[in-house]
């Protein structure tokens, strides 16, 4: 179906009750179904996700201060407490990306997030090895965090005042981890508004594990001076103090990721095209000023920095707070972290399956059918839901037999997350460069071009940072290189079958029509200024 003849059918489709699905079908406004009608596709979620539930979703997913306590260690005992500048580093480039999705979702607010926006900025083909790739990162990304949870979940039931923190043994780990994910999927099973409301309370969870707990150990329990922030050191990371200092890059590049999240579920969000933008931006901000926050106050709180900085203690946060708060205020703490970690799982959950649901919707996902189905009763992708988890579940048990393949892991998930984002960002500036101009509500207007051009060579440098070799010269050549061997295999995977199943020759849902689909905005827009003159438009 071409793009013209889309919008026509769009166009005229039935608003109201019809085009959110029948009497029965989910909430929506009047405008939204309209707007998704004339983008091709019918309303069928609930559209219960509020701004702030919106921001909540996306917050909880970056999730700063799971990132902080997961890379804390890693990032002092590689370079030291000049490390935490990397968070402002790493936030303002992917602030500067967060402004591309926003125009892009502005004007194409469709479930599916990332997969979505390449279709229609570029083509079938290019939006599908967009959606593998994005699709493997989410999956490796619940596999992390659920794993990473293991260490914070033993500390908080088996840690003791003499031994706060606890390193969690393989089968403690694997079956943290499934128990994480098991309980994460139920409640995603149970709708829309059962997400918003556990992303709120993670986000009330995280707001008070880094505000209170860090204001607190920054104005009564600091043992360190702010000199420790410009101090170069490096114990871990052989070679000059330049290479330490690129290698804690990973400190930001791990850490700001997840607020392509918010407009993943644009379909359940009540005006998608104004509120997403916004949630993306103040998922970026808000994260990026709390990381460094509890960063800071971690750090000069810290009672053996030494240790940490000679990477002899590899996890620190619950010896940290054991001396700082004691141990019902440890627990307390650590509770408030394994809120943190559950949200977090939620989110990227609900992220996965609507990408998953949104490939099948358009017959580009192998069992479509099964997948583009949607609950009854609560509304929810629900195969989607189940068939994102079975590789996570695989993943639990290789790391199991090989515990220390887990940072591994992790290396590849960025590198397959920053592809698929700069994939999203050449995309909108090929489409710009061929006359594009944006035509959602919320646009950057003539700066539209610049930012374009600076978040891609942000996004290449991100790259480049995260494919470059780790370890030193005795590292196995595949542990220095895992990130790009990861990345190239996964690449070369979808690429066959992308060549030769050629799944976009199936789907005749709309492609390459941002330019079409802007006129017949600002079209849209002039009639309804005309109409009531002005005060609407």
């Amino acid at each position: 179906m071409s793009a013209t003849e889309n919008e026509a059918q769009g166009a005229s489709r039935p608003t109201g009750v019809g085009a959110s699905g029948g009497a029965g079908g989910p909430a929506s406004s009047h405008e939204d179904a309209e707007m998704l009608a004339a983008l091709g596709y019918e309303q069928r979620f609930d559209r219960k996700v509020s701004l702030w539930a919106n921001f909540a979703l996306g917050f909880v997913y970056l999730s700063p201060l799971v990132g902080v306590v997961s890379l804390f260690a890693l990032g002092l005992s590689t370079a030291g407490g000049p490390s935490v500048f990397w968070i402002g580093i790493v936030g303002l480039g992917q602030f500067l990306v967060a402004l591309v999705f926003g125009e892009v979702v502005s004007q194409f607010p469709l479930a599916g997030g990332l997969y979505q926006w390449v279709r229609r900025l570029w083509n079938g083909r290019y939006a599908w090895f967009t959606a593998w790739t994005y699709i493997c990162c989410i999956t490796i990304g619940i596999t992390s965090t659920a794993l990473f949870s293991s260490d914070f979940v033993a500390s908080l039931f088996g840690g003791t005042a003499d031994e706060p923190g606890i390193a969690s043994t393989p089968t403690q780990r694997l079956v943290i981890a499934v128990a994480m994910t098991a309980v994460c999927l139920v409640c995603n099973c149970f709708g829309t508004r059962t997400l918003a409301i556990i992303s709120k309370i993670g986000l009330a969870a995280e707001l008070i594990g880094i505000v209170l707990v860090g204001f607190y150990l920054l104005a009564f329990e600091r043992h360190n001076s702010l000199s420790i922030f410009f101090e170069a050191s490096s114990a871990t990371h052989q070679g000059s103090y330049i290479g330490a200092f690129i290698a804690a890059s990973l400190v930001g590049l791990f850490l700001f990721y997840g607020f392509e999240a918010c407009g993943e579920v644009a379909e359940e969000v009540p005006n998608p095209a104004r509120s997403i933008p916004r949630a993306m931006q103040l998922t970026v901000v808000v994260g990026g000023l709390s990381a460094v926050f509890a960063f800071v106050g971690y750090a000069l709180a810290a009672p053996d920095l030494g240790a940490i900085l000679a990477g002899e203690d590899s996890n620190p946060i619950p010896a940290i707070l054991q001396s700082s708060v004691g141990t019902v205020g440890t627990k307390l703490v650590l509770l408030v972290i394994l809120t943190s970690f559950i949200a977090g799982v939620m989110s990227q959950q609900a992220a996965a399956s609507r990408i998953v649901f949104s490939f099948a919707r358009d017959d580009m996902f192998p069992g479509s059918r099964v997948f583009s189905k949607i609950s009854r009763r609560h509304l929810v992708p629900m195969n989607a839901l189940l068939a994102v988890n079975v590789a996570p579940l695989l993943i639990f048990v290789f790391v199991y037999f090989s515990p220390d393949s887990l940072v591994k892991i992790a290396a590849f998930q960025m590198l397959a997350g920053y592809a698929a984002f700069m994939m999203v960002v050449l995309a909108a500036l090929r489409m710009r460069l061929k006359g594009w101009r944006p035509a959602g509500a919320w646009t950057l207007g003539r700066w539209g071009a610049t930012v374009n051009v600076a978040a891609l060579a942000y996004g290449i440098l991100g790259m480049v940072l995260l494919a470059a070799p780790t370890g030193g010269d005795g590292t196995p050549f595949v542990d220095r290189w895992i990130a790009l061997i990861g990345f190239l295999i996964v690449s070369a995977v979808g690429l066959v079958y992308l060549l030769t199943a050629k799944p976009e020759r199936k789907s005749t849902a709309p492609e390459g029509d941002a330019m079409e689909v802007a006129t017949l905005l600002r079209n849209r827009a002039a009639q309804i200024s005309a109409t009531t003159g002005g005060k609407d438009a």
